[in-house]
């Protein structure tokens, strides 16, 4: 009776996460599908969202810093993937209506304390950039270039900057206080309504002087004055940074009718670099793989069909007893090697990353995670990873029955646990140390609670049925005979010694990702976008075709050499290419960025060794199980006396 129940749980549960994603469907942002339409006069209401800098990598919230404030403070409601991003979006005192252009507007004024002017002096060293949001677009600041006609857009704009006057040596810290928003808007052709379709500005930092005793509504300022056409168009005389000094803060904004369509509003945002030599990056790194990938196929195809026409050719005892190579271990192949509960575990999660992963990327590439959605991919990944904790638990049972296990729930708790909880202890250092340094990077403990009932509330469970239902599942059977006896290993040449074999079959599978790495590593660290996901599955497929055929030719030389001790070197041949992601990433961060804070520098490393880790469980799972089919699938073949 167990065998009809086992498929009807499984597909109730696959039928419970499909529900709960198409369900999700409805929170994620679609571009082109729900446009807003503003009247002229109608109110915009700009946000404001943190403080970053590629230079620290710790985000920080708008008002950490002394800038004017709206009368009351209100948060934005946040999803999973924001809030570990450290995003905190926030209403801010700046106003618009639409289409109608406003100048010198006055935001504010602060008289700046000793605290205050070293808040603001390190922001500015540490080359801090501001971030808003207007109708869902980030503030761009444009950057025209000589070879270009387009310009090109740098997130957000700088808290401030440092100079020198002229014949002075020292060096002075200067605050961008007046900001020159440009709004792009596609006006509708039968309708007066009108979208927003762009969200520029130009900072200045300008030493506002007014006449007269300051009110807060009726000041008029000298330095920049509606009424006598007065606009600030440069910062020849800016505003500094220092203990006393008072700072106003002011703004214009102008409207521009724009031939961009809404649907295309994000164009201009996802081509922020050169991404010709992307193409062509990716483009040739796919084909030498291929090629590659496919001279491998055709060698191991035609030798091993050469093996297998010879050994069933054998018949006289004498020719028998004088076979070399991959089969005269037949005997010993299938001997569940030493560790075998924890190869399970890792197989399982490993299963578990696959799933997660290909799922992300159907999702990304249909167009529900843009980076129009803020946090959106994360929040998936997460929630992914966490129901796909049904597969882990299939898995690991399925191989620990195999490897004649009789202790599901153990299996079943270490496969939830082992992995996840490695993570969570690295992340929960990562985070304290993102908490000491007062940044809003620093995950809530709400949302370290929302975490791990993810974990033990949805997950567990999850795997704990998996398993069960593998369990009840029939042991596969193993195509020959094990002997009870091991067979003893000859002393096998230097290039076939373990860890050389493993460090080996990593190169390739490295190759195959590295060049489309330095584009992902860049949108992490340098606060760039991240969009071109069929790219990116492409290359996800030749990893996948990679990692399988190098791991089954290094396979196929130890089986040749007579040594049967194949499960975990197949896990770790592809598995070694996490060693070289991480070495890059050592490279990445000694060559690309410009950090130089001690804590920043070990957060980086303890991301990149958490996303290390991730890809060798990954990769290591896809070679296991391309060696696994690949040995029941040639020792099936040959005649075993």
């Amino acid at each position: 009776m167990a065998t009809p129940r086992s498929p009807s749980i499984r597909n109730f549960f696959i039928a419970a996460v499909l529900l709960f994603l198409i369900h999700g469907v409805n929170s994620f942002y679609l571009p082109g599908v729900a446009p807003e339409d503003f009247e002229k006069g109608d109110e915009l209401k700009v946000k404001v969202n943190k403080l970053t800098s590629i230079k620290t990598q710790l985000p920080y919230s708008y008002y950490s810093l002394p800038f004017s404030r709206p009368e009351k403070i209100l948060d934005s409601a946040e999803n999973l993937g924001e809030v570990l991003r450290g995003d905190r979006i926030e209403n801010s005192p700046y106003v618009f209506k639409m289409r109608e252009p406003q100048m010198c507007s006055i935001v504010g004024r602060i008289k700046l304390d000793t605290k205050e002017a070293k808040e603001f002096k390190e922001k500015i060293n540490d080359e801090y950039r501001v971030n808003m949001i207007l109708d869902n677009l980030p503030l761009v600041f444009p950057i025209q270039r000589q070879d270009q006609e387009s310009p090109v857009y740098q997130m957000g704009y700088h808290v401030g900057l440092k100079g020198q006057y002229t014949a002075s040596k020292d060096e002075k810290y200067f605050i961008h206080n007046h900001l020159a928003f440009t709004v792009r808007y596609h006006k509708d052709m039968q309708t007066d309504s009108a979208r927003i379709v762009g969200f520029e500005v130009k900072p200045y930092s300008v030493k506002h002087e007014y006449e007269g005793n300051w009110n807060d509504k009726n000041t008029r300022l000298t330095t920049c004055d509606p009424h006598a056409k007065h606009m600030v168009v440069n910062s020849n005389s800016p505003q500094e940074v220092e203990e006393g000094k008072e700072i106003i803060f002011t703004y214009d904004v102008e409207f521009q009718e724009s031939e961009v369509k809404w649907a295309s509003r994000w164009d201009a945002y996802l081509l922020m670099s050169d991404d010709q030599i992307h193409w062509f990056s990716i483009v040739n790194s796919l084909m030498i793989v291929l090629f590659l990938s496919g001279m491998v196929a055709m060698i191991m195809l035609r030798t091993l069909y050469r093996d297998i026409s010879k050994y069933n050719e054998l018949e006289t005892l004498e020719e028998a007893q004088e076979e070399t190579g991959w089969k005269l271990v037949h005997g010993d192949v299938f001997r569940p090697p030493k560790n075998s509960d924890l190869l399970c575990v890792y197989v399982g999660t490993g299963v578990q990353f696959l799933g997660m992963v290909v799922v992300t990327m159907m999702f990304a590439i249909l167009g529900f995670l843009s980076p129009s959605n803020r946090g959106g991919l994360m929040t998936a990944m997460l929630l992914l990873w966490v129901f796909m904790g049904l597969f882990a638990g299939f898995a690991s049972a399925r191989l620990y029955k195999m490897f004649k296990g009789t202790e599901w729930k153990k299996i079943a708790l270490n496969t939830a646990v082992i992995f996840p909880a490695t993570i969570f202890a690295l992340f929960f250092v990562l985070n304290a140390l993102i908490w000491g340094q007062k940044s809003s990077g620093a995950v809530p403990f709400g949302t370290m609670f929302a975490l791990v009932f993810l974990w033990f509330g949805i997950s567990v469970p999850l795997v704990f049925v998996g398993s069960y239902v593998g369990f009840r599942k029939p042991a596969i059977e193993d195509p020959v005979k094990t002997n009870k006896i091991p067979r003893q290993i000859p002393e096998q040449a230097w290039y076939m010694h373990p860890a050389f074999s493993v460090l080996i079959g990593g190169i390739l599978p490295f190759g195959a990702v590295f060049i489309e790495l330095f584009f992902i590593l860049t949108s992490i660290w340098l606060n760039q976008f991240y969009y071109i996901f069929g790219f990116l599955f492409l290359v996800f497929i030749i990893l996948l075709i990679t990692c399988a055929e190098i791991t089954i030719v290094l396979c196929y030389f130890q089986l040749c050499s007579e040594d049967y001790l194949w499960w975990w070197r197949s896990y770790l041949t592809s598995g070694s290419s996490a060693l070289y992601l991480f070495l890059y990433s050592a490279f990445y961060f000694f060559t690309k960025l410009e950090i130089t804070k001690l804590v920043s520098g070990i957060l980086y490393f303890g991301y990149m060794l958490i996303v290390s880790y991730a890809f060798f469980v990954l990769t290591g799972t896809i070679g296991f199980y391309a060696c696994f089919w690949f040995t029941r699938l040639i020792y099936s073949s040959v005649k075993i006396d």
